[in-house]
């Protein structure tokens, strides 16, 4: 195994390296939360026709932005929805 030897100045520009790329990281690493689907992946992700969206939408199922005629849906809506029809699996009873 080789050994490198850095100065204290090197060593610090490294450090200081290494946080810019792990800022830059975290930045582009958004919660998905923050993560917004237009109403195509959302079609997609949910695996429902744009009638059904619609009906959603119309009827106060899922919060969405719209922007003209475009539809955008947060993540964190999404998972409220999913959250709020969670069903625990029912207990099998043994015949």
């Amino acid at each position: 195994m080789n050994a490198v030897i850095l100065t204290t100045e090197q060593y610090s520009e490294l450090v200081n390296r290494l946080d810019e790329l792990n800022k830059k990281l975290e930045e582009k690493q958004k919660q998905p939360q923050e993560v917004f689907l237009d109403n195509q992946e959302f079609l997609q992700l949910m695996n429902i026709s744009k009638r059904t969206a619609q009906t959603w939408r119309d009827e106060g199922v899922v919060s969405f932005s719209q922007i003209g005629s475009k539809i955008y849906y947060s993540m964190k809506d999404v998972k409220i929805l999913l959250d709020k029809n969670y069903n625990k699996a029912f207990k099998n009873k043994k015949r």
